[in-house]
């Protein structure tokens, strides 16, 4: 049996990378999944938006958060699986996902690189990313 799509929208994303599936007034959802470029070992930077805070919550898989404090300072947060992760507005942060990670993202709907910073990370931090 068939839905009415006026009465329902029904998504779905099985692909790699992040994918935005819900764009309405003001705010997005989007799925999160496995990406190479989010291996420890390929990330080379952590970003933060300025004007908005970003939650994830991780329906499946594992991911790990990474999050800098003011002086820079990295830490790790293994997620729960159906937690809720809101990352502040203004705190630099990334990912890293198992290939049968699926995160699920809500955020501003003008969250991007015009309202973003990144912090590049050095050497020594790239290295803790790994060691995490």
């Amino acid at each position: 049996m068939s839905v009415d799509p006026k009465l329902i929208e029904i998504s779905e994303y099985t692909g790699e990378g992040y994918r935005p599936l819900v764009d309405y007034g003001a705010w997005r959802v989007a799925i999160l999944r496995y990406l190479d470029e989010l291996k420890p070992e390929n990330i080379t930077f952590l970003e933060r938006h300025n004007e908005t805070d970003e939650v994830f919550v991780l329906l499946s898989g594992r991911c790990v958060l990474f999050v800098a404090d003011a002086d820079g300072q990295i830490q790790a947060v293994d997620m729960l699986p159906q937690k809720i992760y809101n990352i502040k507005r203004g705190v630099y942060h990334s990912h890293t996902l198992s290939e049968n990670a699926v995160v699920l993202v809500v955020e501003n709907r003008d969250t991007g690189a015009e309202n973003s910073e990144r912090l590049f990370l050095s050497p020594q931090q790239m290295q803790q990313l790994i060691d995490f």
